[in-house]
């Protein structure tokens, strides 16, 4: 208990799934929790929920698309809590069409919100971040920036460009002097949501004997919990990849 005591941090897209995963982690693990989604029944009752539990925790309609919207939820984390010391960029969408049968609405509307989202997520959280002494980034990528599927084209390349984003400002912190750890997290299968509407949509059964199965939320949100934590201080720049060795097969 105690590995984040004290730190404030952001969680996109913890309505559900692997956000809600992360933000329990992170406030049983003493975090001060800002939970932003735009599904505001699912997110409020998070927070109640917390809340109750005796977290620290505040619940913010966001959706990470407006540039705007990014900068009203670090102001309300300013005023709330005064300081900001980690951000799970996690907010995602999933879109199941082969490459041709994708249209340029759709593959802007996924990259607008993978993408665009964690671009602007840590812009506008850099200089909070900063004023704060430093602080820890996580971008939540996935093994599809890594392997080939035709059907999650448009979602591969959102996530291929957080891959390259999490790289590039990582350096960036370290030659600027910030002490501010940017890393990307890459999951496979993991039982949520999104995998289920993929796997239904696909007519997928998921297969009992495949030696690979499908993780837990609980699987990333360890991780989430280990980078933003002081206990990773030496990780920078780095993909943690999440899929009982399903890339290396």
């Amino acid at each position: 208990m105690g590995r984040v005591a004290g730190k404030v941090v952001i969680v996109t897209g913890a309505a559900s799934g692997l956000g809600r995963a992360d933000a329990e982690h992170l406030a049983a693990e003493g975090a001060k929790v800002v939970l932003t989604d735009i599904n505001d029944t699912a997110g409020e009752a998070l927070a109640t929920e917390l809340t109750e539990s005796g977290a620290d925790v505040i619940y913010l309609n966001h959706d990470v698309r407006d540039e705007a919207a990014w900068d009203r939820v670090v102001e309300a984390t300013r005023e709330r809590y005064g300081r900001l010391d980690g951000l799970v960029n996690n907010a995602g969408v999933v879109l199941i069409a082969m490459p041709e049968q994708t249209t340029l609405e759709q593959f802007r509307f996924v990259n607008a919100v993978m993408n665009e989202g964690v671009f602007l997520g840590c812009k506008a959280a850099l200089p909070l971040m900063r004023e704060s002494g430093g602080g820890s980034i996580v971008n939540m990528s996935s093994v599809a920036s890594h392997l080939g599927y035709p059907v999650f084209f448009a979602y591969s390349a959102a996530k291929g460009a957080v891959r390259a984003m999490t790289k590039s400002l990582a350096v960036t912190c370290q030659m600027s002097g910030d002490d501010i750890r940017v890393n990307s997290v890459h999951a496979g299968a993991i039982d949520t949501p999104m995998i289920k509407t993929a796997n239904e949509a696909l007519g997928i059964e998921p297969d009992p004997n495949d030696p690979v199965g499908i993780g837990a939320p609980s699987d990333v949100a360890h991780m989430i919990v280990y980078l933003i934590s002081d206990e990773s201080r030496f990780v920078n720049g780095a993909e943690l990849v999440i899929d009982n060795a399903l890339t290396v097969q």
